[in-house]
């Protein structure tokens, strides 16, 4: 008997988690897909075979717009073209600042030599950021001379873009960096700090967490512990603490493992005050959905955040298609 009735618990419990969780009981939100602009509107490459300390400048395709990373005029047009939210990144200079510019060296990019954290940021700002890109391994540099003075402080960007969203990515692992952005995001109203969400390294995100402590962040431990506590009970529905009020970037490859992917998960996110930012393939490259191919991957009913290196191409195709 005891058999009979595990085995009539199992038949009874079965359908209900499946109804519980799955999306196809449940309407769509309605709400079109949000577009995240990596580095705004930039030069992009191939990155078959990419080495996590490669200069990428020099890999770049042939150029299809005037854009540069990280500036001004690329946030702009990724802006104008349908993004909204654009990523951005950060290192800190010699006097503390915060300069908008990827790579910890001046080597790659720019006409500059050295680390970034030796120079003021006066001096940062005089330097020409197209410098180094080259689309044939360094033969010839389409955008030398044309990146002068273009790299921004952070403060900066926020005074240009105060009613717009960004995602920050602390690029160094050093504590004071996270401070150094927490410092930043103190001066801003509660409103305009709630557009905002950083990303990077534990020790540079617990330091800021520690002085923000409602701020949205994510790292790979915080990314990790709010995963596997929501693959663990999210089944339930209930979304755990380490998942509210957070950051989750999911790789579209392992996004079927989420409790009531996509639209129910998205869903429960948005109630927990999470944002879920899709990502292409495995994740690792900042992978995004750069072609209409790879945007016909993406769920029609996804209603949160997808990430793309080339927002001049999928955000015109979205908009049409929903409209907007």
């Amino acid at each position: 008997m005891r058999l009979v009735h595990k085995a009539l618990l199992g038949l009874t419990l079965v359908p209900a988690l499946w109804a519980y969780n799955t999306p196809l009981l449940r309407s769509a939100s309605g709400q079109p897909p949000l577009l995240l602009a990596h580095r705004g509107l930039a030069q992009t490459f191939p990155i078959a075979g990419l080495r996590g300390d490669e200069d990428t400048s020099k890999r770049i395709y042939p150029p299809e717009h005037p854009y540069l990373e990280n500036t001004l005029a690329s946030m702009a047009a990724a802006f104008d073209a349908g993004a909204d939210l654009v990523e951005l990144d950060v290192q800190r200079s010699a006097d503390g600042r915060l300069a908008v510019f990827h790579d910890a060296t001046l080597d790659y990019r720019t006409d500059g030599h050295g680390p970034v954290r030796a120079h003021t940021l006066a001096a940062l700002k005089r330097l020409d950021v197209g410098y180094g890109y080259s689309a044939d391994g360094g033969a010839t540099f389409p955008f030398r001379g044309q990146g002068v003075g273009l790299m921004p402080s952070l403060e900066e960007v926020l005074e240009r873009f105060p009613e717009r969203a960004f995602l920050i990515d602390l690029k160094s692992a050093d504590p004071g960096d996270g401070a150094a952005l927490a410092a930043v995001l103190a001066t801003l109203s509660p409103e305009h700090r709630a557009r905002l969400a950083a990303y990077g390294s534990n020790p540079a995100i617990e330091a800021l967490k520690r002085e923000l402590p409602s701020f949205r962040v994510m790292s790979k431990a915080t990314l990790v512990t709010a995963a596997l506590a929501y693959l663990a009970v999210g089944w339930t529905g209930y979304v755990p603490e380490a998942a509210r009020g957070t950051e989750l970037h999911i790789p579209l490859r392992y996004a079927w493992l989420f409790w009531g992917w996509p639209r129910l998960f998205t869903r429960r996110m948005a109630a927990a005050d999470t944002r879920v930012v899709l990502v292409a393939g495995e994740g690792p490259w900042s992978e995004g959905f750069d072609t209409l191919e790879a945007l016909a991957q993406v769920p029609q009913d996804f209603d949160a955040v997808i990430w793309t290196n080339r927002i001049d191409r999928i955000g015109p195709r979205v908009k049409q298609r929903q409209g907007r």
